[in-house]
Protein backbone atom coordinates (compact mmCIF):
# COMPACT_ATOMS: atom_id res chain seq x y z
CA UNK A 1 0.00 0.00 0.00
CA UNK A 2 2.85 2.36 -0.48
CA UNK A 3 4.13 0.87 2.32
CA UNK A 4 5.94 3.57 4.31
CA UNK A 5 5.18 2.44 7.98
CA UNK A 6 8.46 3.55 10.69
CA UNK A 7 11.24 1.10 11.00
CA UNK A 8 12.56 0.09 14.37
CA UNK A 9 15.75 1.53 15.10
CA UNK A 10 18.64 0.71 12.76
CA UNK A 11 16.38 -0.31 10.18
CA UNK A 12 15.41 -3.63 11.55
CA UNK A 13 11.78 -5.03 10.53
CA UNK A 14 9.02 -3.69 12.45
CA UNK A 15 7.79 -5.14 15.66
CA UNK A 16 4.38 -5.42 17.26
CA UNK A 17 4.16 -3.12 20.80
CA UNK A 18 6.00 -0.57 19.50
CA UNK A 19 3.54 2.16 19.60
CA UNK A 20 4.68 1.37 23.33
CA UNK A 21 8.07 2.42 23.30
CA UNK A 22 7.89 5.60 20.88
CA UNK A 23 5.91 8.05 18.90
CA UNK A 24 6.87 6.86 15.34
CA UNK A 25 7.96 9.94 12.67
CA UNK A 26 5.31 8.40 10.15
CA UNK A 27 2.94 5.65 9.64
CA UNK A 28 1.29 4.13 6.57
CA UNK A 29 -2.01 5.96 5.77
CA UNK A 30 -5.13 5.53 3.02
CA UNK A 31 -3.63 8.48 1.98
CA UNK A 32 -0.08 6.49 0.35
CA UNK A 33 -2.58 4.02 -1.84
CA UNK A 34 -1.34 3.57 -4.91
CA UNK A 35 -3.54 4.31 -7.88
CA UNK A 36 -4.06 0.37 -8.18
CA UNK A 37 -5.05 0.15 -4.54
CA UNK A 38 -7.65 2.82 -5.33
CA UNK A 39 -9.26 1.13 -8.21
CA UNK A 40 -9.46 -1.95 -6.68
CA UNK A 41 -11.21 -0.51 -3.65
CA UNK A 42 -13.80 1.44 -5.85
CA UNK A 43 -14.60 -1.58 -7.57
CA UNK A 44 -15.50 -3.50 -4.52
CA UNK A 45 -17.50 -0.69 -3.28
CA UNK A 46 -19.27 -0.42 -6.61
CA UNK A 47 -19.85 -4.25 -6.69
CA UNK A 48 -21.29 -3.79 -3.14
CA UNK A 49 -23.32 -1.00 -4.03
CA UNK A 50 -24.61 -1.88 -7.29
CA UNK A 51 -25.04 -5.59 -6.97
CA UNK A 52 -25.42 -6.70 -3.15
CA UNK A 53 -27.44 -3.72 -1.40
CA UNK A 54 -30.22 -4.17 -4.46
CA UNK A 55 -30.50 -7.80 -3.12
CA UNK A 56 -30.36 -7.24 0.70
CA UNK A 57 -34.03 -7.99 1.08
CA UNK A 58 -34.03 -11.19 -1.02
CA UNK A 59 -30.70 -12.59 0.99
CA UNK A 60 -32.55 -11.75 4.34
CA UNK A 61 -34.95 -14.52 3.85
CA UNK A 62 -32.49 -16.04 3.65
CA UNK A 63 -32.00 -16.70 -0.25
CA UNK A 64 -28.50 -18.68 0.06
CA UNK A 65 -28.50 -19.24 -3.77
CA UNK A 66 -28.33 -15.64 -4.20
CA UNK A 67 -25.83 -15.34 -1.88
CA UNK A 68 -23.67 -18.18 -3.72
CA UNK A 69 -23.99 -15.90 -6.99
CA UNK A 70 -22.90 -12.57 -5.59
CA UNK A 71 -19.48 -14.63 -4.03
CA UNK A 72 -19.16 -16.20 -7.83
CA UNK A 73 -19.55 -12.51 -9.26
CA UNK A 74 -17.66 -11.60 -7.04
CA UNK A 75 -14.91 -13.88 -7.58
CA UNK A 76 -15.17 -13.05 -11.52
CA UNK A 77 -14.41 -9.89 -10.38
CA UNK A 78 -10.84 -10.85 -9.00
CA UNK A 79 -12.39 -9.79 -5.27
CA UNK A 80 -11.51 -13.06 -3.72
CA UNK A 81 -8.08 -13.41 -5.61
CA UNK A 82 -6.09 -10.27 -3.35
CA UNK A 83 -3.79 -12.42 -1.31
CA UNK A 84 -3.30 -15.52 -3.52
CA UNK A 85 -0.27 -15.79 -5.53
CA UNK A 86 -0.78 -16.35 -9.57
CA UNK A 87 0.73 -19.44 -9.33
CA UNK A 88 -2.26 -20.96 -7.62
CA UNK A 89 -4.77 -18.44 -9.88
CA UNK A 90 -4.65 -15.44 -7.69
CA UNK A 91 -3.36 -12.03 -8.18
CA UNK A 92 -0.98 -11.80 -5.38
CA UNK A 93 -1.47 -8.03 -4.67
CA UNK A 94 -0.81 -8.41 -0.97
CA UNK A 95 -2.73 -7.83 2.53
CA UNK A 96 -2.97 -3.83 1.95
CA UNK A 97 -5.39 -4.41 -1.23
CA UNK A 98 -7.48 -7.43 0.41
CA UNK A 99 -7.81 -4.72 3.41
CA UNK A 100 -9.23 -2.18 0.96
CA UNK A 101 -11.04 -4.82 -0.56
CA UNK A 102 -12.61 -5.96 3.05
CA UNK A 103 -13.48 -2.45 3.97
CA UNK A 104 -15.61 -1.19 1.09
CA UNK A 105 -17.43 -4.67 0.34
CA UNK A 106 -18.50 -4.51 3.48
CA UNK A 107 -22.05 -2.07 3.04
CA UNK A 108 -24.32 -5.02 3.99
CA UNK A 109 -23.58 -6.80 6.93
CA UNK A 110 -24.56 -10.68 5.62
CA UNK A 111 -22.85 -10.13 2.52
CA UNK A 112 -19.50 -8.84 4.19
CA UNK A 113 -19.22 -11.79 6.46
CA UNK A 114 -20.04 -14.38 4.03
CA UNK A 115 -17.38 -12.69 2.02
CA UNK A 116 -15.19 -12.26 4.73
CA UNK A 117 -15.27 -15.83 5.62
CA UNK A 118 -14.94 -17.17 2.43
CA UNK A 119 -11.21 -15.08 1.56
CA UNK A 120 -10.40 -14.71 5.10
CA UNK A 121 -10.65 -17.50 7.53
CA UNK A 122 -12.09 -19.74 4.67
CA UNK A 123 -8.81 -19.70 2.30
CA UNK A 124 -5.62 -18.03 4.25
CA UNK A 125 -4.93 -21.55 5.86
CA UNK A 126 -4.38 -23.31 3.01
CA UNK A 127 -2.46 -20.00 2.15
CA UNK A 128 0.07 -19.69 5.16
CA UNK A 129 0.23 -23.40 6.20
CA UNK A 130 -1.05 -25.57 3.41
CA UNK A 131 1.50 -27.89 1.57
CA UNK A 132 2.17 -27.56 -2.25
CA UNK A 133 -0.06 -30.02 -3.31
CA UNK A 134 -2.81 -28.50 -0.65
CA UNK A 135 -2.14 -25.20 -2.23
CA UNK A 136 -2.99 -26.61 -5.66
CA UNK A 137 -5.78 -29.09 -4.97
CA UNK A 138 -7.91 -26.43 -3.25
CA UNK A 139 -6.52 -22.24 -4.29
CA UNK A 140 -7.84 -22.10 -7.27
CA UNK A 141 -11.47 -23.56 -6.79
CA UNK A 142 -11.38 -20.88 -3.83
CA UNK A 143 -10.10 -18.09 -5.73
CA UNK A 144 -12.65 -18.51 -8.66
CA UNK A 145 -15.56 -19.14 -6.18
CA UNK A 146 -16.36 -22.62 -7.46
CA UNK A 147 -15.88 -23.73 -3.43
CA UNK A 148 -16.86 -21.81 -1.02
CA UNK A 149 -15.01 -21.77 2.09
CA UNK A 150 -15.32 -22.11 5.78
CA UNK A 151 -13.36 -22.26 9.42
CA UNK A 152 -14.99 -24.54 12.11
CA UNK A 153 -13.01 -23.93 15.78
CA UNK A 154 -15.45 -23.06 17.94
CA UNK A 155 -17.94 -26.03 19.76
CA UNK A 156 -20.55 -25.56 22.33
CA UNK A 157 -17.97 -25.77 25.01
CA UNK A 158 -15.16 -24.36 23.31
CA UNK A 159 -15.77 -21.04 22.44
CA UNK A 160 -13.36 -18.35 23.54
CA UNK A 161 -11.37 -21.18 24.99
CA UNK A 162 -10.65 -23.06 21.97
CA UNK A 163 -8.58 -25.46 22.52
CA UNK A 164 -11.11 -27.25 25.14
CA UNK A 165 -11.95 -28.63 22.12
CA UNK A 166 -13.74 -32.18 22.30
CA UNK A 167 -14.09 -33.08 18.51
CA UNK A 168 -11.55 -35.93 18.40
CA UNK A 169 -9.44 -37.29 15.50
CA UNK A 170 -8.35 -41.13 15.55
CA UNK A 171 -5.67 -42.41 13.05
CA UNK A 172 -6.81 -45.10 10.53
CA UNK A 173 -4.99 -46.72 7.82
CA UNK A 174 -4.68 -43.95 5.02
CA UNK A 175 -6.22 -41.52 7.03
CA UNK A 176 -8.03 -39.99 10.25
CA UNK A 177 -11.61 -40.53 11.73
CA UNK A 178 -13.12 -37.39 12.63
CA UNK A 179 -15.75 -37.02 15.37
CA UNK A 180 -17.33 -34.00 17.04
CA UNK A 181 -19.85 -31.34 16.36
CA UNK A 182 -18.09 -27.60 15.44
CA UNK A 183 -20.99 -24.44 16.58
CA UNK A 184 -21.01 -21.51 14.19
CA UNK A 185 -20.17 -22.24 11.36
CA UNK A 186 -20.38 -19.07 8.86
CA UNK A 187 -21.02 -20.15 5.29
CA UNK A 188 -21.92 -23.65 5.95
CA UNK A 189 -24.82 -24.10 3.67
CA UNK A 190 -22.23 -22.82 1.04
CA UNK A 191 -18.98 -24.61 2.04
CA UNK A 192 -17.34 -27.05 -0.03
CA UNK A 193 -14.01 -27.41 2.35
CA UNK A 194 -14.01 -26.76 6.08
CA UNK A 195 -10.94 -26.11 7.97
CA UNK A 196 -11.63 -28.24 10.91
CA UNK A 197 -9.72 -28.53 14.38
CA UNK A 198 -9.76 -31.89 16.32
CA UNK A 199 -7.50 -33.59 19.03
CA UNK A 200 -5.50 -36.12 17.59
CA UNK A 201 -6.01 -39.29 19.91
CA UNK A 202 -8.00 -36.68 21.95
CA UNK A 203 -4.75 -34.79 23.41
CA UNK A 204 -2.88 -32.81 19.80
CA UNK A 205 -4.73 -30.54 19.00
CA UNK A 206 -4.88 -30.11 15.02
CA UNK A 207 -5.92 -28.76 11.76
CA UNK A 208 -7.35 -30.74 8.93
CA UNK A 209 -8.84 -29.71 5.68
CA UNK A 210 -12.25 -31.78 5.42
CA UNK A 211 -14.24 -31.75 2.22
CA UNK A 212 -18.20 -31.56 2.17
CA UNK A 213 -18.09 -34.67 0.02
CA UNK A 214 -16.27 -36.75 2.46
CA UNK A 215 -18.02 -39.50 4.15
CA UNK A 216 -19.47 -38.93 7.86
CA UNK A 217 -19.39 -34.78 7.07
CA UNK A 218 -23.08 -33.17 7.72
CA UNK A 219 -24.60 -30.36 8.61
CA UNK A 220 -27.13 -29.35 11.36
CA UNK A 221 -29.79 -26.83 10.76
CA UNK A 222 -29.42 -23.31 10.24
CA UNK A 223 -29.63 -21.20 12.71
CA UNK A 224 -31.88 -18.13 13.92
CA UNK A 225 -30.04 -15.46 14.57
CA UNK A 226 -30.62 -12.09 16.45
CA UNK A 227 -28.57 -10.47 13.08
CA UNK A 228 -26.85 -11.28 9.70
CA UNK A 229 -29.63 -12.98 8.86
CA UNK A 230 -29.00 -13.19 5.24
CA UNK A 231 -25.68 -15.24 5.98
CA UNK A 232 -25.18 -19.06 6.79
CA UNK A 233 -24.15 -20.33 10.22
CA UNK A 234 -24.89 -24.10 10.84
CA UNK A 235 -23.06 -26.60 13.01
CA UNK A 236 -20.59 -28.79 11.33
CA UNK A 237 -21.38 -32.75 12.46
CA UNK A 238 -18.33 -35.46 11.97
CA UNK A 239 -19.68 -38.96 12.51
CA UNK A 240 -16.60 -40.97 11.87
CA UNK A 241 -15.60 -38.51 8.86
CA UNK A 242 -13.16 -40.25 6.88
CA UNK A 243 -10.23 -37.66 6.19
CA UNK A 244 -7.00 -38.40 4.32
CA UNK A 245 -3.38 -38.20 5.65
CA UNK A 246 -2.50 -35.63 2.71
CA UNK A 247 -5.07 -33.53 4.90
CA UNK A 248 -3.59 -32.71 7.97
CA UNK A 249 -3.07 -28.75 7.45
CA UNK A 250 0.36 -28.27 9.39
CA UNK A 251 1.75 -30.28 11.73
CA UNK A 252 0.05 -33.02 14.02
CA UNK A 253 0.09 -30.89 17.01
CA UNK A 254 0.32 -27.50 15.60
CA UNK A 255 -3.24 -26.46 15.28
CA UNK A 256 -2.68 -23.84 17.78
CA UNK A 257 -0.23 -21.99 15.31
CA UNK A 258 -3.11 -22.61 12.26
CA UNK A 259 -5.81 -21.08 14.67
CA UNK A 260 -4.31 -18.15 16.40
CA UNK A 261 -2.58 -17.09 13.30
CA UNK A 262 -5.76 -17.21 11.13
CA UNK A 263 -7.94 -15.07 14.11
CA UNK A 264 -4.86 -12.78 14.21
CA UNK A 265 -5.86 -11.76 9.82
CA UNK A 266 -9.70 -12.47 11.09
CA UNK A 267 -9.87 -9.62 13.42
CA UNK A 268 -7.86 -7.15 11.14
CA UNK A 269 -9.89 -7.86 8.62
CA UNK A 270 -12.87 -7.70 10.82
CA UNK A 271 -11.85 -4.21 11.74
CA UNK A 272 -11.64 -3.05 8.17
CA UNK A 273 -15.24 -4.18 7.79
CA UNK A 274 -16.42 -2.00 10.70
CA UNK A 275 -14.95 0.57 8.55
CA UNK A 276 -16.97 0.28 5.95
CA UNK A 277 -19.92 -0.57 8.02
CA UNK A 278 -19.60 2.96 10.15
CA UNK A 279 -19.02 4.69 6.80
CA UNK A 280 -22.53 3.22 5.37
CA UNK A 281 -23.91 3.74 8.41
CA UNK A 282 -23.08 7.76 8.24
CA UNK A 283 -23.57 8.03 4.79
CA UNK A 284 -27.05 7.14 5.91
CA UNK A 285 -27.26 9.25 9.14
CA UNK A 286 -26.47 12.17 7.06
CA UNK A 287 -28.93 11.45 4.52
CA UNK A 288 -31.83 10.82 7.09
CA UNK A 289 -30.76 14.26 9.05
CA UNK A 290 -31.00 16.48 6.03
CA UNK A 291 -34.69 15.20 4.97
CA UNK A 292 -35.79 14.72 7.99
CA UNK A 293 -37.72 17.69 9.04
CA UNK A 294 -39.06 18.84 12.78
CA UNK A 295 -40.50 21.67 14.72
CA UNK A 296 -40.61 23.12 10.56
CA UNK A 297 -36.29 22.23 9.91
CA UNK A 298 -34.67 19.47 9.22
CA UNK A 299 -32.93 17.67 11.91
CA UNK A 300 -29.28 18.34 10.40
CA UNK A 301 -29.73 21.94 11.94
CA UNK A 302 -30.04 20.37 15.55
CA UNK A 303 -26.74 20.87 17.48
CA UNK A 304 -27.58 17.23 19.09
CA UNK A 305 -27.93 15.93 15.76
CA UNK A 306 -24.91 17.38 14.70
CA UNK A 307 -23.04 15.78 17.68
CA UNK A 308 -24.13 12.40 16.58
CA UNK A 309 -22.98 12.35 13.06
CA UNK A 310 -19.29 14.20 14.51
CA UNK A 311 -19.09 11.61 16.92
CA UNK A 312 -19.19 8.37 14.11
CA UNK A 313 -17.20 10.56 12.27
CA UNK A 314 -14.24 11.21 14.47
CA UNK A 315 -14.22 7.61 15.71
CA UNK A 316 -14.24 6.41 11.95
CA UNK A 317 -11.32 8.23 11.48
CA UNK A 318 -9.28 7.41 14.36
CA UNK A 319 -10.24 3.35 13.76
CA UNK A 320 -9.25 4.11 9.96
CA UNK A 321 -6.42 5.41 10.39
CA UNK A 322 -5.11 3.35 13.07
CA UNK A 323 -6.33 -0.28 10.44
CA UNK A 324 -4.08 0.96 7.47
CA UNK A 325 -1.42 1.90 9.95
CA UNK A 326 -1.29 -1.53 11.32
CA UNK A 327 -1.42 -3.07 8.01
CA UNK A 328 1.38 -0.96 6.64
CA UNK A 329 3.52 -2.62 9.66
CA UNK A 330 2.62 -6.04 9.06
CA UNK A 331 3.72 -5.20 5.05
CA UNK A 332 7.07 -4.27 6.51
CA UNK A 333 7.59 -7.34 8.32
CA UNK A 334 6.97 -9.59 5.61
CA UNK A 335 9.17 -8.05 2.86
CA UNK A 336 11.54 -8.05 5.72
CA UNK A 337 11.02 -11.67 6.36
CA UNK A 338 10.95 -12.84 3.11
CA UNK A 339 11.90 -10.34 0.59
CA UNK A 340 8.48 -9.35 -1.05
CA UNK A 341 4.98 -9.81 0.12
CA UNK A 342 3.94 -13.58 0.29
CA UNK A 343 2.09 -16.37 2.32
CA UNK A 344 4.08 -16.48 5.76
CA UNK A 345 1.90 -15.88 9.27
CA UNK A 346 5.40 -14.14 10.41
CA UNK A 347 3.82 -10.21 10.41
CA UNK A 348 0.78 -11.48 11.72
CA UNK A 349 2.26 -13.48 14.72
CA UNK A 350 4.06 -10.24 15.05
CA UNK A 351 1.03 -7.95 15.60
CA UNK A 352 -1.02 -10.06 17.47
CA UNK A 353 -1.13 -6.88 19.80
CA UNK A 354 -2.55 -4.82 17.28
CA UNK A 355 -4.87 -7.35 15.10
CA UNK A 356 -6.86 -7.93 19.05
CA UNK A 357 -6.30 -4.43 19.46
CA UNK A 358 -8.34 -3.16 16.40
CA UNK A 359 -11.06 -5.78 16.48
CA UNK A 360 -12.05 -4.55 19.79
CA UNK A 361 -11.66 -1.08 18.21
CA UNK A 362 -13.17 -1.55 15.14
CA UNK A 363 -16.57 -3.59 16.76
CA UNK A 364 -17.08 -0.87 19.65
CA UNK A 365 -16.53 2.10 17.19
CA UNK A 366 -19.39 0.33 14.92
CA UNK A 367 -21.54 -0.46 17.65
CA UNK A 368 -21.87 3.38 18.70
CA UNK A 369 -22.28 4.55 15.08
CA UNK A 370 -24.94 1.49 14.69
CA UNK A 371 -26.67 2.61 18.36
CA UNK A 372 -26.36 6.48 17.12
CA UNK A 373 -27.52 6.09 13.80
CA UNK A 374 -31.38 4.07 15.30
CA UNK A 375 -31.31 7.44 17.69
CA UNK A 376 -31.28 9.42 15.05
CA UNK A 377 -34.03 7.97 13.21
CA UNK A 378 -36.02 7.83 16.02
CA UNK A 379 -38.93 5.67 15.88
CA UNK A 380 -38.20 4.63 12.56
CA UNK A 381 -34.90 3.25 13.52
CA UNK A 382 -36.35 0.79 15.72
CA UNK A 383 -38.72 -0.30 12.67
CA UNK A 384 -37.91 -3.55 10.22
CA UNK A 385 -37.09 -2.67 6.72
CA UNK A 386 -34.71 0.20 7.47
CA UNK A 387 -31.37 0.10 7.06
CA UNK A 388 -30.61 1.39 10.45
CA UNK A 389 -32.41 -1.34 12.37
CA UNK A 390 -30.83 -4.34 10.37
CA UNK A 391 -27.44 -2.66 11.10
CA UNK A 392 -27.89 -2.52 14.31
CA UNK A 393 -28.84 -6.25 14.64
CA UNK A 394 -26.08 -7.30 12.16
CA UNK A 395 -23.34 -4.96 13.77
CA UNK A 396 -24.04 -7.09 17.38
CA UNK A 397 -21.83 -10.19 17.08
CA UNK A 398 -18.50 -8.64 16.04
CA UNK A 399 -18.21 -8.20 19.54
CA UNK A 400 -18.19 -11.82 20.06
CA UNK A 401 -16.72 -14.05 17.05
CA UNK A 402 -12.93 -14.01 16.33
CA UNK A 403 -12.87 -13.98 20.32
CA UNK A 404 -14.82 -12.07 22.40
CA UNK A 405 -14.17 -8.41 23.52
CA UNK A 406 -12.56 -9.59 26.80
CA UNK A 407 -10.57 -12.13 25.67
CA UNK A 408 -9.29 -9.96 23.70
CA UNK A 409 -8.90 -7.59 26.18
CA UNK A 410 -7.25 -9.88 28.34
CA UNK A 411 -4.84 -10.38 25.28
CA UNK A 412 -3.74 -7.54 24.41
CA UNK A 413 -1.99 -6.56 27.62
CA UNK A 414 -1.10 -10.03 28.58
CA UNK A 415 0.34 -10.70 25.28
CA UNK A 416 2.38 -7.39 25.47
CA UNK A 417 3.61 -7.91 29.39
CA UNK A 418 4.40 -11.35 28.28
CA UNK A 419 6.81 -10.08 25.41
CA UNK A 420 8.69 -7.89 27.79
CA UNK A 421 9.22 -10.37 30.31
CA UNK A 422 10.71 -12.82 27.45
CA UNK A 423 12.76 -9.73 26.10
CA UNK A 424 10.87 -9.38 22.53
CA UNK A 425 9.49 -6.15 23.90
CA UNK A 426 11.84 -3.71 25.89
CA UNK A 427 8.79 -2.42 27.83
CA UNK A 428 10.25 -2.73 31.29
CA UNK A 429 13.21 -0.49 30.46
CA UNK A 430 10.27 1.72 28.64
CA UNK A 431 8.79 1.94 32.11
CA UNK A 432 12.12 2.64 33.95
CA UNK A 433 12.47 5.50 31.83
CA UNK A 434 9.03 6.35 32.86
CA UNK A 435 9.55 6.92 35.81
CA UNK A 436 13.01 8.33 35.93
CA UNK A 437 11.35 10.91 34.38
CA UNK A 438 8.72 11.24 36.70
CA UNK A 439 11.77 12.11 39.58
CA UNK A 440 12.80 14.01 37.12
CA UNK A 441 9.75 16.16 36.61
CA UNK A 442 10.85 17.39 33.24
CA UNK A 443 8.68 19.28 31.40
CA UNK A 444 7.96 19.10 27.85
CA UNK A 445 9.82 21.54 25.55
CA UNK A 446 7.68 24.21 24.73
CA UNK A 447 8.11 24.16 21.01
CA UNK A 448 6.42 20.60 20.56
CA UNK A 449 2.76 20.36 19.33
CA UNK A 450 -0.38 19.94 21.57
CA UNK A 451 -1.09 16.94 20.22
CA UNK A 452 2.25 15.27 20.65
CA UNK A 453 2.62 16.66 23.81
CA UNK A 454 -0.50 14.82 25.12
CA UNK A 455 0.46 11.58 23.59
CA UNK A 456 3.68 11.58 25.25
CA UNK A 457 2.04 12.13 28.36
CA UNK A 458 -0.46 9.72 27.79
CA UNK A 459 2.55 6.99 26.60
CA UNK A 460 4.60 7.62 29.93
CA UNK A 461 1.33 7.49 31.79
CA UNK A 462 0.04 3.86 30.63
CA UNK A 463 3.99 2.99 31.27
CA UNK A 464 4.07 4.09 35.12
CA UNK A 465 0.62 2.10 35.59
CA UNK A 466 1.83 -0.80 33.76
CA UNK A 467 5.04 -0.99 36.18
CA UNK A 468 2.81 -0.12 39.42
CA UNK A 469 0.36 -2.85 38.38
CA UNK A 470 3.01 -5.12 37.59
CA UNK A 471 4.99 -4.40 40.90
CA UNK A 472 1.69 -4.95 42.71
CA UNK A 473 0.44 -8.36 41.46
CA UNK A 474 3.47 -9.98 40.21
CA UNK A 475 2.92 -13.49 38.90
CA UNK A 476 -0.75 -12.87 39.65
CA UNK A 477 -1.49 -10.21 37.32
CA UNK A 478 -2.50 -13.07 34.45
CA UNK A 479 -5.65 -13.19 37.29
CA UNK A 480 -6.35 -9.89 37.69
CA UNK A 481 -8.51 -9.75 34.79
CA UNK A 482 -10.51 -5.70 35.52
CA UNK A 483 -6.77 -4.49 35.04
CA UNK A 484 -5.44 -6.33 32.31
CA UNK A 485 -8.84 -4.99 30.13
CA UNK A 486 -8.36 -1.22 31.88
CA UNK A 487 -4.72 -1.72 30.53
CA UNK A 488 -5.53 -2.92 27.15
CA UNK A 489 -8.54 0.12 27.48
CA UNK A 490 -5.14 2.44 27.71
CA UNK A 491 -3.36 0.88 24.83
CA UNK A 492 -6.11 0.93 22.14
CA UNK A 493 -6.74 4.21 22.89
CA UNK A 494 -3.12 5.56 22.74
CA UNK A 495 -2.75 3.54 19.40
CA UNK A 496 -5.72 4.94 18.14
CA UNK A 497 -5.25 8.32 19.31
CA UNK A 498 -1.57 8.39 17.90
CA UNK A 499 -2.55 6.97 14.33
CA UNK A 500 -5.54 9.78 14.04
CA UNK A 501 -2.36 12.73 14.94
CA UNK A 502 0.10 11.27 12.73
CA UNK A 503 -2.45 10.75 10.10
CA UNK A 504 -3.84 14.18 9.99
CA UNK A 505 0.15 15.78 10.15
CA UNK A 506 1.33 13.67 7.83
CA UNK A 507 -2.04 14.93 5.33
CA UNK A 508 -1.19 18.68 5.75
CA UNK A 509 -0.07 19.40 2.12
CA UNK A 510 -3.20 17.80 0.66
CA UNK A 511 -6.44 19.68 -0.05
CA UNK A 512 -8.53 18.02 2.39
CA UNK A 513 -5.87 19.13 5.08
CA UNK A 514 -8.48 20.90 6.87
CA UNK A 515 -10.87 18.24 7.05
CA UNK A 516 -8.20 15.64 8.47
CA UNK A 517 -7.35 18.31 11.14
CA UNK A 518 -11.18 18.88 12.13
CA UNK A 519 -11.63 15.21 12.53
CA UNK A 520 -8.53 14.11 14.28
CA UNK A 521 -8.38 16.80 17.11
CA UNK A 522 -11.97 15.73 17.64
CA UNK A 523 -11.04 12.37 17.87
CA UNK A 524 -8.19 12.78 20.26
CA UNK A 525 -10.07 14.59 22.16
CA UNK A 526 -13.03 11.60 22.74
CA UNK A 527 -10.20 9.44 22.76
CA UNK A 528 -8.56 11.11 25.31
CA UNK A 529 -11.71 11.30 27.52
CA UNK A 530 -11.87 7.58 27.51
CA UNK A 531 -8.11 7.02 27.98
CA UNK A 532 -8.45 10.15 31.49
CA UNK A 533 -11.50 7.55 32.68
CA UNK A 534 -9.79 4.48 32.30
CA UNK A 535 -6.19 5.69 33.97
CA UNK A 536 -8.33 7.38 37.13
CA UNK A 537 -9.85 3.98 38.00
CA UNK A 538 -6.29 1.64 37.07
CA UNK A 539 -4.51 4.58 39.16
CA UNK A 540 -6.74 3.67 42.35
CA UNK A 541 -6.44 -0.20 41.53
CA UNK A 542 -2.50 -0.06 41.42
CA UNK A 543 -1.59 2.26 44.08
CA UNK A 544 -2.58 3.56 47.64
CA UNK A 545 -1.41 5.75 50.34
CA UNK A 546 1.61 8.02 49.20
CA UNK A 547 1.97 5.52 45.88
CA UNK A 548 -1.46 6.81 45.09
CA UNK A 549 -1.15 10.83 45.57
CA UNK A 550 2.31 10.51 43.59
CA UNK A 551 0.85 8.61 40.72
CA UNK A 552 -2.47 10.55 40.96
CA UNK A 553 -0.81 13.79 40.63
CA UNK A 554 1.35 12.43 37.84
CA UNK A 555 -1.68 11.44 36.02
CA UNK A 556 -3.32 14.84 36.12
CA UNK A 557 0.47 16.38 35.04
CA UNK A 558 0.73 14.36 32.20
CA UNK A 559 -2.62 14.47 30.75
CA UNK A 560 -3.42 17.93 31.56
CA UNK A 561 -4.75 19.42 27.51
CA UNK A 562 -5.09 23.03 26.05
CA UNK A 563 -9.05 23.27 26.26
CA UNK A 564 -10.97 23.87 22.99
CA UNK A 565 -14.69 24.09 22.65
CA UNK A 566 -16.08 20.77 22.28
CA UNK A 567 -18.83 22.08 21.03
CA UNK A 568 -18.17 24.44 18.36
CA UNK A 569 -15.74 21.42 17.44
CA UNK A 570 -18.39 18.86 16.70
CA UNK A 571 -20.69 21.01 15.08
CA UNK A 572 -17.46 21.82 12.40
CA UNK A 573 -17.15 18.15 12.12
CA UNK A 574 -20.71 17.91 11.49
CA UNK A 575 -20.76 20.41 8.72
CA UNK A 576 -18.20 18.78 6.85
CA UNK A 577 -20.12 15.48 7.61
CA UNK A 578 -22.98 16.92 5.78
CA UNK A 579 -21.87 19.05 3.20
CA UNK A 580 -19.88 15.61 1.68
CA UNK A 581 -23.47 13.96 2.70
CA UNK A 582 -20.99 10.98 3.83
CA UNK A 583 -18.10 10.71 5.51
CA UNK A 584 -15.52 13.52 4.32
CA UNK A 585 -12.34 12.24 3.95
CA UNK A 586 -12.06 10.43 0.57
CA UNK A 587 -9.19 8.05 -0.84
Amino acid sequence: MGTEAHPSPGGIAPSGGEFLLRLPARIATPEDFSEQQRMIGATAERFAREEVEPAAEELEKPDLERLRALLRQAAELGLCAADVPEAYGGLGLGLGCSTIIADRIARYGSFSVSFSGHTGIGMLPILYFGTEAQKQRYLPRLVSGEWIGAYALSESGAGSDALAARARAELTPGGYRLDGEKMWITNAALASLFTVFAKVEGERFTAFLVERGFAGVSLGAEEHKMGLKGSSTRPLLLAQAQVPEANVLGEIGRGHVVAFNILNIGRLKLAAACLGGARTTLADAAAYARQRQAFGRAIAEFGLVRQMLAAIAADLYACEAAVYRTVGLIEARLEAAAGAPGATPAGLEAFAVECSLLKVAGSEMLDRAVDLNVQLHGGYGYVQGYAAERAFRDARVNRIFEGTNEINRLLISGLALRRAQKGELELMAAIQAAQDELLARRAPAAAEPAARIWLEGARALLLLLAGSAWRKYQEQLAEAQPVLAALSDLMLELYLAQSAALRSAQAAPTPQAETHALLARSALARGAERFETAARRLTAAVAEGDAWRTLNAARRRLLAREPEDPFRLENQVAEAVLEKRRYPVEW
